[in-house]
């Protein structure tokens, strides 16, 4: 128990090294990333094993028929966010 505790004290304290430094515009951004990870778990609780496996499946299922974005097509969507455009 006392390991875990150490460990998210130095997480936290990483994270509030990089928090600093950042805009205001990008903290808004993780804090909506933070949030909508919390409301998840609020919504749906821990996540067995089963699930887990049962969601990968049908995402590779997915995949195989073709109903996916390409990497290249994410990471050009992606500059045109990070560059506000």
């Amino acid at each position: 128990m006392q390991t875990d505790t150490m460990g998210v004290l130095l997480l936290d304290n990483e994270f509030n090294q990089y928090w600093i430094k950042l805009s205001s515009q990008e903290k808004e951004s993780l804090l909506t990333v933070a949030r909508h990870f919390v409301e998840l778990k609020e919504e749906n609780g821990p996540v067995s094993v089963e699930e887990y496996n049962r969601e990968i499946d049908e995402e590779m299922s997915r995949m195989d028929k073709g109903e996916f974005i390409p990497h290249e097509e994410v990471v050009k969507a992606s500059q045109s966010w990070l560059n506000g455009k």
